[in-house]
């Protein structure tokens, strides 16, 4: 796929740029930031999902940030001008976190901040994890498993590699990042807790049958990749943060990480050419934390 869209003046322009950003990419910086959905720690930190003493009932450790210790704020309200969502039949909850249309980035804090979800459930897919890694909410989980199933009838083969992250185990992840990078770093790595779409039972990441690319940008060109984000929304699903839009999303390309919002928006965003949740639903951009 192309990794340049910067318009050039020919193929050899083209070409060159493609390859200088191949080269950033593999220096690190790219894995960096393309690292929010990882579940695994920096360093000696025990894996950040699907271990069975990563439950729900974890309790958190001290917070490293100012922000995350304080009372979430509210989040900001949609934008007076009508969105695209507006127009469907049905309307549902931006803020609710049982809503299919939560919005939650770096803006909008889940409220509240340690929100479980009352239906978890582990859908009887192909996974690398186990414990509450494995596990979405009932709704995404049912979904999953009809796309799981569509795509294995079109030989594609696709693993759940992370599902639902609770607020005790996104404490011990972002603290990892902040230990091992400092802040700055740490807040382009891994969402701060109450901030991941992870927490939700929302959303997951997927994995190609013979874990090739696994979290990395090249996983974008992998069957399991291409499939998802040509069929995805059929059943309701999204790539939640695509290519070259974290200046609206917040976070850099995970062509791995789906997000359930229904079929009907997922296909009316598909049809309508709109990419990011933040435009569809008219929230505005979340660049980064207040």
């Amino acid at each position: 796929m192309c990794y340049d869209c910067a318009p050039s003046s020919g193929p050899a322009e083209t070409a060159t740029s493609r390859r200088s950003f191949a080269r950033f990419l593999a220096a690190g910086a790219g894995l960096t930031v393309l690292a929010a959905c990882t579940p695994e720690a920096p360093g000696a930190l025990p894996p950040s999902s699907g271990s069975p003493s990563a439950s729900p009932s974890l309790s958190p450790s001290p917070i490293t940030t100012t922000e995350a210790t304080t009372a979430a704020p509210a989040p900001p309200e949609p934008s007076p001008t009508p969105s695209p969502s507006s127009a469907l039949p049905r309307q549902f909850s931006l803020t609710n976190p049982a809503s299919p249309w939560l919005i939650v980035n770096k803006r909008r804090p889940l409220v509240p901040a340690d929100y479980v979800p009352a239906d978890l459930v582990q859908p009887a897919v192909a996974s690398t994890v186990s414990g509450e890694a494995a596990m979405l909410n009932s709704t995404t989980a049912a979904a999953a498993e009809e796309m799981f199933e569509a795509a294995a009838r079109d030989g594609v083969a696709m693993v759940l590699a992370s599902g639902y992250r609770s607020y005790g185990t996104q404490v011990a992840t972002y603290n990892g990042y902040v230990a091992s990078r400092g802040q700055a770093d740490a807040d382009t790595a891994s969402a701060r807790p109450g901030y991941s779409e992870h927490q939700t039972g929302w959303a997951f990441d997927i994995a190609d049958g013979g874990g090739v690319c696994s979290f990395q940008p090249c996983f974008a060109d992998q069957p399991a990749a291409v499939w998802a984000k040509a069929n995805g929304h059929r059943f309701g699903f999204v790539v939640r943060y695509p290519w070259m839009l974290h200046p609206l999303t917040g976070y850099y390309y995970e062509p791995w990480h789906l997000r359930y919002i229904g079929v009907e928006a997922a296909t009316d965003m598909s049809k309508r050419g709109i990419n990011t949740l933040e435009e569809y639903f008219g929230v505005g951009a979340a660049p980064g934390y207040p």
